[in-house]
């Protein structure tokens, strides 16, 4: 049973006509006994409260305030532990608070967007006022002023919001031990945002040391959508730690998940780029809420639709606006205060707005595009009633039929609570490095003391004496490769203590702590000269394709180019054209492991005639053909299907497993055929299958018999069809760039994107000839299997085809699963209004062989 709430926070409460959740209180009684843990609960029911009123309560019990002055008497009463709140008067401790001094950092906040902070800080003011509470509030990120940064230098405020590099950022600096060490509570928002990334190693690291400067601290990871719980925990208390506590929140959040479905009668494409065909139902849907939030999956298909929305409704210029990552902060900062002050009837978003921010007037989200994961989707729908005891609605928006099976996937999985696990990263050592120089920039360091610590962090629990030694040599000489170099001895050991003392290096490192590496950005801004109005962004690829007089949609305008300067495009607004959209890289997002399995059951159940969602009557036609031309595959069963055309001779395969794997197995798979016969391939792959197509026909039950879904040398397979070194040394600058080999430019005078991969080019290159061993080359390796291919997935599907039926199929025409594959691929060669006609004609035969 959970002990009584402190009679303040019960009486803040109850003035609110607010019960604390159980799981709120069991929270607060966990943090009472000394526990850190993890709370798991949906979007919108009050974790940041209960991540919050823990310290706050500890700090009532340890500091209750003063008994009253007794008129008359000599001495003060002791009877009264708790006075009431007052307004006003000798007892308000609200403005004692404002007149005494605050008390020193006390919590530290630690969230994944530096766009979380603003909403944070507003959420963890309001009891601190409320409560009278001598706590100052305030944040530390990149949008921190520099007066803001001075005043923090002299004294850090009692709750500190902070982003994992703005942390690191604080460990590098000499009173780093004094202004961090009395730090009793930390909680990590949105901890699977972060859990399974780099930024999430960081923030590791960066708890290791915190820990070792107060054991007794208490660490607490807040999130909403996470399957591998246990791990989680286990990932963000450390080594060590004593048996941490998992507190699940409320199970009967009302999540309503369903799907705009077209017009009855109306016919839906099959296939095809054609992602505002349900322009119209998503207008309907906007209008029946007062405010939405329209979800997209890329920010090229964010401008689209908006654009789209304002030309079909001009009336609503001012009621909708767009919101992405490359706008400016000055827009999405607008944008977000019309949200939440319920201003805006409708926004179109992309992960932009995923995470934490309390957006309560929004009623209803729309998820453009299938949602590619089940977390995703919830994630998504508790953007709307993001409140106790609201109901949440997130409406899937199909751009093409096989979304419709997605849809219905994706709801399935969710009400069945199959969630996506987070993979974790295993001792990245460039981070390591980059780790050790920060430390060594703050206090130092002693070697064997931080090996103790570093290994104490989860990631790094099987760090070898080995790893540890090369790491110590990489950031003391240069490794052995770039030993001659001075700007890579950038730590030096007088007596066993590591410093920097180079303050060149301090400053560039500095400047270089964190590990999100983009490609480079070219800012675009309205006007001919540098004192016009800035839009935001594009990356420097797009940009650099552009020519005057080129027009393309950007922050929901149609610009047309004027000069580029300085990694600045000068643009001016025109009327409305056929202009292009940037396309930023990373915009295509795999199927989830969890939803490409959801996916293979709802087909199987069709097949059985148990599947009775409402989707599946859009996909009826388009399933019936695939039966009369094809099969449909059952969970145990491998479907390939080879047809001819006048381009050559097709192979498709549905495994249904993702993009990521499906483009490494289109690889494999072209290498082994080819081993048999030589041959040169061309191929293209979605989320369902993959296609190869070459001149030759394909002898299939050759390259059966030959292994082709075998597992043996499935590693080293991999590594040559597809070019590894060459992938890889793209990939390195990453690496280079959070390692330190390589320096970004200072503020106004960055490096470019070509100038960046140029340099780390020549330091792949000078490893592998001089210094073949060097882990960062293996760790390049590895990230590009997993991160790129899937690597991990890859081995389980082929472990899975072993035990499969291969059906064989020939057909005389695509079929409805295979014309996809064909459009993914001719999507590079045609035009659109080409490309277009070509997916009409072909849905027309679709729909006559359906009747």
């Amino acid at each position: 049973m959970s002990p009584p709430l402190h009679p303040r926070i019960a009486q803040w409460f109850a003035e609110r006509d607010w019960q604390p959740f159980a799981f709120q209180l069991a929270v607060w009684s966990a943090y009472r006994e000394g526990a850190s843990g993890l709370i798991h609960s949906a979007t919108g029911t009050g974790k940041t409260l209960a991540a919050f009123m823990g310290p706050v309560m500890a700090w009532l019990e340890q500091n209750p305030p003063p008994p009253p002055f007794q008129k008359g008497g000599s001495e003060c009463s002791a009877t009264v532990e708790n006075p009431p709140l007052q307004k006003g008067g000798r007892g308000d401790l609200k403005t004692a608070s404002k007149s005494a001094k605050s008390e020193p950092l006390t919590v530290l906040w630690i969230t994944p967007m530096r766009a979380l902070a603003a909403d944070t800080l507003t959420a963890l003011q309001k009891p601190v006022e409320a409560l009278g509470l001598p706590w100052s509030v305030g944040a530390r990120t990149g949008d921190t002023s520099s007066a803001e940064r001075a005043r923090q230098a002299k004294r850090l405020p009692t709750v500190l919001v902070t982003t994992p590099e703005s942390l690191s950022l604080m460990l590098a600096s000499t009173t780093a031990r004094e202004t961090l060490a009395n730090i009793r509570s930390v909680v990590v928002d949105e901890w699977h945002e972060l859990m399974g990334t780099k930024r999430g190693v960081q923030t590791e690291l960066a708890l290791a040391r915190l820990r070792r400067w107060s054991p007794a601290m208490r660490v607490w990871g807040v999130s909403a959508t996470l399957g591998n719980l246990d791990e989680a925990m286990a990932c963000l208390l450390g080594v060590g730690a004593k048996q941490g506590a998992i507190i699940r929140g409320e199970t009967d959040k009302q999540i309503v998940i369903d799907t705009l479905m077209p017009p009855e009668g109306e016919r839906f494409p099959w296939a095809g780029h054609l992602g505002l065909v349900m322009l119209g139902e998503v207008i309907a849907a906007i209008e029946q809420s007062n405010s939405t939030l329209v979800f997209t999956n890329t920010r090229s298909q964010a401008e689209l639709w908006y654009q789209g929305l304002l030309a079909a409704k001009p009336e609503w210029a001012g009621d909708i606006a767009l919101h992405h990552g490359s706008l400016d902060l000055d827009v999405r900062r607008w944008v977000e205060g019309g949200l939440k002050s319920g201003t805006l009837k409708a926004v179109v978003a992309t992960s932009s707005l995923d995470l934490g921010v309390d957006f309560s007037p929004v009623e209803r989200v729309l998820q453009v595009g299938s949602p590619k994961g089940v977390a995703r989707l919830l994630q998504r729908a508790g953007r709307s009633g993001h409140a106790p005891g609201q109901v949440s609605r997130v409406s899937c928006v199909p751009s093409h039929a096989f979304e419709y099976i997605e849809a219905a996937a994706a709801r399935v999985a969710a009400q069945a609570g199959k969630i996506e696990s987070r993979p974790l990263i295993a001792k990245p050592l460039d981070l390591l490095t980059q780790h050790l120089v920060t430390l060594a920039l703050g206090e130092g360091f002693r070697s064997d003391d931080l090996f103790d610590e570093v290994r104490s962090a989860w990631s790094y629990r099987d760090l070898t004496r080995e790893e540890w030694n090369w790491a110590l040599d990489f950031v003391t000489k240069g490794g052995a490769a770039l030993c001659a170099y001075e700007d890579y001895r950038k730590v030096v050991e007088r007596d066993g203590l590591y410093r920097v003392e180079n303050a060149t290096i301090a400053r560039r490192h500095r400047m270089n702590i964190g590990t999100i590496v983009s490609d480079a950005s070219v800012a675009v801004v309205m006007g001919r000269g540098i004192g016009g109005k800035k839009l935001g962004f594009v990356e420097e690829s797009f940009a650099a394709r552009l020519s005057p007089g080129d027009a393309f949609i950007f922050a929901g305008r149609t610009l047309e180019f004027i000069r580029m300067q300085d990694m600045t495009a000068f643009v001016k607004a025109v009327a409305p054209s056929r202009p292009t959209v940037p396309r930023w890289n990373g915009g295509r997002m795999p199927l989830s492991s969890q939803l490409a399995e959801s996916v293979r059951e709802m087909l199987e159940r069709h097949l059985v005639g148990g599947v009775h969602e409402p989707e599946f009557a859009v996909v009826e036609k388009l399933l019936k053909v695939q039966r009369l031309w094809s099969r449909i595959p059952r969970r145990h069963e491998l479907l390939f299907e080879q047809a001819r055309s006048r381009e050559g001779h097709h192979l498709f395969c549905f495994p249904f497993e993702g993009r990521a794997v499906h483009t490494a197995l289109a690889a494999l798979f072209g290498y082994r055929i080819g081993r048999l016969k030589a041959s040169t391939f061309t191929f293209s792959v979605n989320d369902y299958g993959f296609e190869l197509m070459a001149r030759d026909e394909i002898n299939l039950h050759e390259a059966l018999r030959a292994g082709l879904l075998a597992t043996d040398h499935l590693f080293e397979d991999v590594v040559a069809s597809l070019n590894a070194a060459e992938l890889a040394k793209r990939h390195f600058r990453e690496i280079a760039r959070v390692a330190g080999l390589v320096f970004q430019g200072y503020p106004g005078a960055g490096k470019s994107n070509k100038q960046l991969q140029a340099s780390s080019g020549l330091i792949y290159d000078v490893f592998a000839r001089f210094d073949a061993n060097n882990p960062l080359l293996g760790q390049t390796r590895n990230e590009v299997l997993q991160r790129e291919l899937e690597y991990s997935r890859l081995g389980a599907a082929m472990q899975r085809f072993k035990g499969m039926q291969v059906l064989i199929s020939k057909t005389d025409r695509p079929s409805p699963f295979a014309f996809p594959l064909m459009v993914e691929r001719l999507y590079e060669k045609l035009s659109s209004e080409t490309l277009a006609d070509r997916v009409a004609r072909m849905q027309l035969i679709y729909d006559e062989v359906a009747r």
